[in-house]
């Protein structure tokens, strides 16, 4: 399949067809997509958008569950010169109509569940876009229209995806990725063992672009593509099991699920080549119980929305979960040979030296071009020379290992030192009775701010605040321990599996509970 700057999204789904045009590209539950017939509806979806006013450089939404109709609009759109702007399922009413009224999409595609909160938002939004459901009418709508190519292919700059960042640390922004950012990511799929035999599979939310990026380098290699709508462990465990997929990729809260189901590590897991995990930070205790569950090679892949998804990877050799190099399950690994990746100081912009933490910044082909319609955001998330300032802290080791420490925003100042939340939530994690912790600062008038660790107990135990602390006490240093210990049922995440800081902090600055 090309690549570079030769590729073009549609011409993907083409050629495949082309080539092989009765491989099953997409499986979502008992429904499967044939490339040929994937070819044929996204060009008949791509006629009945034009005829619909979708013009090159158009937003059309998407509102559902992973399904393949998104993947069929992804290259409708691709087809018109238009752009799929997928939307956050989760965000309610009000926060769907702010990114409909961003995005000025031209039409919403909804899946059927979502068509009445859809309709609320558009409402709200206010600005005329029009809706088709997911269901009888859609598949009524699309074959109205024959299945003609309308053969557009467009630059390998223009923008093809508008994918809002998830908000974790402000208001959404929509994201331009480009032909060429989809190449680079699809370019990196050799290194994970992918080919036209992979069978992969992605539970995370095509909204998010991890999936729909996995989708996307499943189908750039010609592979079959396995669409979780909703992630159930179990459910999950048997796909892997017996639909012998071979490239899953997940966040780290569900390999955490996953390994934890009864009997997991006892079934049949031979035709893995390997896992990927990325999304948010990961504790050694779950990538220990992750090799010992599934016994395949591990990549640990970072990246950014603005990224395209990863540009570092730990590989397989570095996850040496007993041995000498065992501090690099910490790592995010080395950054890849096009990636020009370094640790900046986030006032100066000037390069620290080695362990010195900073503001992770990147160069690369994968990079976003901006963020749509906010140029005061894009010249602030983009320097001149196009090193993009991913707000991510962390250093650089003497061999060039990245290690985050945390969103620079959720660095605390604890009298008069930098505590990064992550090492305590690393530390705690070991303890026998934590499920899960988040680690944040709160207004301390003596510290500045206060070590807060809001945990997660394990079912069946009951562990005290003072026990937490000492077991905490055992790995770090006295300013790092938490002050402050309390216990909750659950955090609240995004769909991918990263903890809402900003909402934690929002929740519990009010009057939280002190330790014993």
């Amino acid at each position: 399949m090309r690549g570079g700057e030769d590729l073009r999204v549609a011409d993907v789904v083409r050629e495949r067809a082309a080539e092989r045009g009765d491989a099953t590209a997409i499986v979502h539950g008992d429904h499967e997509l044939t490339y040929a017939e994937l070819d044929e509806r996204s060009s008949r979806l791509a006629q009945a958008l034009r005829a619909h006013g979708v013009a090159p450089g158009d937003r059309v939404a998407y509102l559902d569950r992973s399904a393949p109709e998104v993947v069929e609009l992804l290259f409708a759109v691709a087809k018109l010169g238009a752009v799929i702007v997928p939307m956050n399922w989760r965000l309610a009413t009000p926060e769907l109509a702010a990114v409909l009224a961003d995005s000025r999409a031209r039409l919403l595609v909804a899946g059927s569940s979502f068509a009445a909160a859809a309709a609320e938002a558009i409402a709200l939004a206010g600005d005329g876009t029009e809706m088709i459901a997911v269901g009888d009418a859609y598949e009524a709508w699309i074959r109205g229209y024959e299945p003609q190519d309308p053969g557009a292919r467009g630059r390998s700059d223009d923008v093809v995806v508008q994918m809002y960042t998830s908000g974790t640390t402000g208001v959404p922004k929509g994201v331009l990725t480009t032909h060429r950012n989809l190449a680079a990511a699809a370019e990196t799929s050799p290194r994970w063992g992918f080919d036209g035999e992979s069978i992969s599979l992605t539970p995370l939310p095509t909204f998010h672009i991890g999936g729909i990026g996995w989708a996307f380098v499943g189908l750039w290699n010609g592979a079959s593509t396995i669409l979780v709508s909703a992630f159930e462990a179990a459910a999950v465990l048997d796909l892997l099991e017996h639909r012998r997929v071979t490239n899953p990729v997940f966040v780290p809260t569900m390999l955490q699920m996953l390994t934890a189901v009864p009997g997991a590590a006892e079934r049949d897991y031979s035709s893995l080549r390997s896992i990927a995990y990325g999304a948010s930070p990961i504790t050694t205790t779950a990538l220990r119980a992750a090799l010992q569950t599934f016994r395949c090679p591990l990549f640990g892949i970072y990246g950014l929305t603005e990224t395209t998804g990863a540009i570092t990877q730990l590989d397989p050799g570095d996850h040496d979960a007993e041995g000498p190099r065992q501090h690099l399950l910490r790592s995010v690994g080395r950054p890849y040979p096009w990636v020009e990746l370094r640790i900046a100081d986030p006032a100066t912009g000037s390069s620290l030296p080695a362990r010195a933490t900073g503001e992770v910044w990147v160069r690369a082909p994968n990079v976003m071009t901006g963020y749509f319609d906010r140029p005061e955001e894009t010249a602030a998330a983009l320097t001149d020379e196009r090193w993009l300032r991913t707000g991510d802290g962390g250093y650089l080791d003497e061999d060039g290992y990245l290690f985050l420490t945390d969103r620079i925003k959720d660095m605390i100042v604890s009298g008069g030192e930098n505590v990064y939340p992550i090492e305590i939530e690393e530390v705690l994690s070991r303890h026998p009775a934590v499920l899960e912790v988040a680690v944040i600062g709160v207004p301390d008038e003596r510290w500045g701010e206060a070590v807060t660790a809001l945990v997660v107990p394990r079912p069946g135990s009951d562990p005290e605040p003072d026990e937490l602390v000492a077991f905490a006490r055992a790995h770090l240093a006295g300013y790092k321990l938490p002050r402050i210990v309390e216990f909750v049922r659950e955090l609240p995440r995004t769909p991918t599996g990263k903890v809402l800081k900003r909402e934690l902090r929002a929740r519990y600055i009010g009057d939280p509970a002190p330790a014993r």
